[in-house]
């Protein structure tokens, strides 16, 4: 056990109930995985067989067998006469419509909405005026130094403006300059 003597208990609640929430995470994954074992379900089922009879050669031979997953024929018909066509998910029953849709949301996507809004968002105008406040920051102290006048006024606020506390106000309280 690590730690101090006398405080053995604690890595064992500390373990209990790690191990509680653990074993609650572990059952809550598994839960889910069986609820939606449709994502795990194989479409082709392949079968290797090798024959064991004695002949010249040895063969294997390897059968496709396709899982019926509630398709009609009309649907593996039109699979099967597309055999080199992977759709890209935005039609799956017309390649045209499928490639066109897919070179729109591309374009749209990528050279409207990244390049474009990257683009106008570098030329802005300085709308915060952050740029502004140290130009005018620059030219205040160059007119100041021309002038010899001390770079930041002492009197910058009117002294007659500010109300400063009497020494009955302040008591004992006490001040740091």
């Amino acid at each position: 056990m690590f730690g101090p003597p006398g405080v053995s208990h604690l890595p064992q609640v500390c373990f209990h109930s790690c191990s509680a929430k653990m074993a609650t995470i572990t059952r809550l994954g598994r839960t889910a995985l069986r609820l939606n074992n449709v994502l795990f379900r194989p479409r082709v089922l392949r079968i290797a067989t090798i024959s064991t009879s004695k002949k010249n050669k040895d063969t294997i031979t390897i059968s496709d067998a396709v899982v019926d997953h509630g398709k009609t024929k009309t649907e593996e018909a039109t699979v099967e006469t597309k055999k080199n066509w992977i759709s890209w998910g935005f039609s799956y029953e017309s390649e045209v419509k499928d490639n066109t849709l897919m070179h729109l949301t591309f374009f749209f996507g990528v050279t409207l909405c990244l390049v474009t809004t990257g683009f106008v968002w570098t030329y802005l105008p300085d709308f915060r005026m952050m740029d502004w406040a140290q130009r005018e920051g620059y030219l205040e102290l160059r007119r100041r130094e021309e002038l010899g006048l001390p770079l930041i006024d002492p009197n910058l606020i009117a002294i007659d403006k500010i109300e400063m506390p009497d020494d009955e106000e302040l008591g004992n309280t006490e001040i740091i300059i």
